[in-house]
């Protein structure tokens, strides 16, 4: 064991301590794993737009003060009782959502929605004992999806931990941990293009992009990307996107659009925004009879959509996905290894790299809408 193990750690966090306003380099105290759980030094974090939105707090509770970040590479510093797969300095990808490898969910082929350990970003605290690691001068700090990378260090259930390659360059396989593989994994997991389909994907952010890698990857013949961005179009053909579609550039709806352009409609399509129009034209744009739309984004708390029923008896077919149906311990590790075999390419994600003390200059490039993943140093 390490010498700092059964300790509390004194380290640096980037603390949020009111909603929309930059977070402050502060120094906390990290206590020392519990049951079922591992201390991580992080060395590399990104910013997701999981955490701006819960950042910026419009339409979620508001929890503060908090540490976000959850897309991280790091080195296991201690372990807590009971954990016997995981030892100080394995390498390891810390995920926002869990396997427990007991329950149902865990247990099916077929899911990767632990009963356990599935995302709750309104919790703040340990599972163990309903409290958290993180405090300042004995006042707690509110835990964000069981990860908290935004610090130097952080304690995890072991459910959310991906040992992964030590050769592994965490600076690069960090962004696995969330974005890329969620759009990886709704194409080649559960849109399943076979090879020569073609494949119409909604939102060109860096899910999408993740999503249409993943349709290179399958042989996809045709690799559409529609944004009402005309700047995401620039080096699309870097994630083997063979042509652009910008809504705005035409006077009827986008899957009529899509239809036209493929005669009769896509094989596959991806929906990665969260809007409910780009679900319904998703849905509505894949061939009849054996096309497949994959719901990727997340949509606002009461937002619902509708479309004709007979959509779904002509044989289209519509499926939501989770973390691109990937099991966090069991399939990352995998993932992982396309990059080492460079089956997958990584660095084309990666647009910005930012000290962690100048990481509100990451939250500044998102809220630009500039690049897609910006890596965050964290010894810089």
């Amino acid at each position: 064991m390490t010498k700092t193990a059964g300790q509390v750690i004194r380290c640096k966090a980037a603390v949020a301590w009111e909603p929309g306003k930059p977070l402050k380099i502060e120094e906390v105290e990290v206590a020392p794993p519990q049951k079922n759980e591992v201390r991580i030094k992080i060395l590399f974090t990104a910013l997701c737009a999981t955490d701006f939105h819960f950042w910026e707090a419009t339409g979620q509770a508001p929890l503060f003060p908090r540490i976000f970040g959850h897309e991280a590479g790091g080195i296991i510093e201690s372990v807590g009782e009971g954990v016997t797969d995981l030892q100080p300095g394995d390498h390891v990808l810390p995920v926002f959502t869990g396997e427990c490898r007991e329950c149902r969910h865990c247990k099916s082929e077929e899911s990767n929605m632990c009963d356990l350990l599935r995302i709750n970003t309104d919790r703040g605290v340990m599972l163990n004992d309903g409290k958290s690691r993180f405090s300042i001068d004995g006042k707690p700090i509110s835990h964000f999806v069981g990860t908290s990378t935004f610090s130097e260090y952080t304690v995890v259930h072991i459910g959310c931990v991906a040992k992964i390659n030590p050769k592994a360059p965490l600076d690069k396989v960090c962004v696995l941990s969330c974005g890329i593989s969620t759009g990886l994994g709704a194409t080649l997991n559960v849109a399943r293009p076979k090879k020569g389909q073609t494949v119409a994907i909604f939102g060109l952010g860096a899910v999408g992009y993740a999503a249409a890698e993943g349709a290179r990857i399958a042989g996809a013949s045709r690799i559409i990307g529609i944004d009402f961005n005309p700047n995401r179009f620039k080096g699309a053909e870097k994630f083997g996107i063979t042509e652009c579609v910008n809504p705005k550039d035409h006077d009827k709806p986008i899957q009529q659009v899509i239809i036209e352009m493929t005669d009769g409609g896509v094989d596959r399509a991806i929906e990665c925004t969260g809007s409910i129009s780009a679900m319904i034209s998703a849905f509505e744009c894949v061939h009849d009879g054996w096309g497949l739309a994959v719901l990727v984004g997340v949509p606002k708390k009461d937002d619902s959509f509708q479309t004709h029923p007979m959509n779904f008896l002509n044989e289209r077919t519509l499926k939501g996905t989770f973390f691109g149906n990937y099991k966090p311990r069991t399939d990352i590790p995998g993932v992982v290894e396309k990059y080492m075999n460079k089956e997958l390419e990584l660095e084309k994600f990666i647009t910005h790299h930012v000290p962690f003390s100048d990481i509100n200059k990451a939250f500044e490039l998102m809220k630009k809408g500039e690049g897609l993943r910006c890596i965050i140093h964290m010894d810089a």
